[in-house]
């Protein structure tokens, strides 16, 4: 194992981390129909200490997700309403001159902007130009604001869910890959089935909504984060997602032939270290005490749909890098055995 063995304290924190994943979905189901899937990606990013970008059609219910996740969780939320005309200083915060009641002398003070909260939903991110983009992603990255000569940390936990539109583009500013691989998650919203759909409108238009009641706590979120860490990996499950990510790098002698021929660019080795800890944030989701093949299977498209792109001649195929990556799954054998490379 890569990592030592898991306490009896610890033991009991991963009990806990279920009882409490089940908690919020039971939450969650009060107003949210079906999105399984999305929930347990969200909360997946957050316990491995990142950020997530939700990507689906309009009136898929991703505000109404992320604001129902606020309720059920003990945390600060706050949200941004994305337009072209918004100003870094409107999200991360401005100094104004202020006058000291007492002394009668002018000093600067700084007014937080929104981004000051535990829970952000940035809506509509690709709405605004890449200057207010750019702040913001820098303010996740570094988690600290820098204002007048000073820094102001943000506070713990801190995440960010942001959203866009995939189909309408027009007056819109795309977030470049660099600047998507500072999402630990491209998580895709998709129709909901017959039922859901059915039990949605049924729900929706006999007001049959529940009231959320807060189930964890920020403490417990910080409790989950520092869990993850000490999770043990065995060499297998860490071989096989860096056998993932090796393979997804063209005129690599890793790479198969269908990534030489339809890939424009792979995961760096971002990609990798998201593979490994959201293996490990689902493991203690589902109540266990290491991650596997499996978990890693699980997070393998939203982890890397932002981190591989394809070329000219996967776009004429109709080839995604959703596509890609199921290819990938299917190239790399879960059962080989992986050790670590030689020096």
């Amino acid at each position: 194992m890569s990592s030592e063995p898991i306490s009896q304290d610890d033991v009991a924190a991963v009990q806990r981390c279920e009882q409490a994943y089940g908690r919020i979905r039971d939450e969650l189901a009060k107003v949210i129909v079906g999105q399984n899937d999305v929930v347990e990606q969200v909360l997946v990013a957050m316990f491995a200490r990142g950020h997530a970008l939700l990507e689906g059609v309009p009136g898929l219910a991703k505000t109404l997700l992320i604001s129902s996740l606020s309720d059920a969780l003990h945390l600060t939320f706050k949200r941004i309403q994305f337009t072209p005309d918004l100003m870094p200083s409107d999200v991360t915060g401005t100094e104004v001159i202020q006058e000291d009641p007492e002394t009668r002398q002018r000093g600067y003070k700084f007014l937080p902007g929104p981004l000051f909260a535990n829970l952000l939903l940035a809506d509509e991110i690709n709405r605004t130009p890449p200057k207010t983009q750019a702040a913001m992603l820098e303010a996740m990255q570094e988690r600290q604001v820098s204002a007048g000569g000073s820094v102001h940390k943000l506070p713990d936990p801190f995440f960010v869910l942001a959203t866009q539109n995939p189909l309408e583009q027009e007056g819109t500013y795309p977030l470049p890959e660099a600047q998507l691989d500072r999402f630990l998650l491209h998580i895709k919203v998709d129709y909901p089935s017959g039922a859901e759909e059915w039990d949605i409108a049924r729900r929706v238009t006999t007001n049959q909504m529940g009231k959320i009641e807060p189930c964890v706590s920020g403490a417990e979120i910080q409790e989950f984060q520092n869990l993850v860490r000490r999770v043990p990996v065995s060499d297998q499950v860490l071989g096989y997602a860096w056998a993932l990510i090796r393979a997804t790098r063209t005129g690599q002698p890793e790479a198969p032939d269908f990534v030489n021929k339809w890939v424009a660019w792979g995961a760096g080795p971002r990609g990798l270290l998201t593979l490994v800890t959201c293996a490990k944030a689902r493991a203690i989701l589902y109540g266990r005490y290491h991650a596997s093949v499996a978990d890693v299977q699980a997070v393998a498209k939203p982890a890397l749909r932002h981190r591989i792109a394809g070329n000219y001649a996967a776009q004429a195929n109709n080839l995604s890098s959703e596509d890609l990556i199921g290819m990938l799954l299917e190239a790399i054998p879960a059962d080989k055995k992986y050790e670590r490379p030689a020096a």
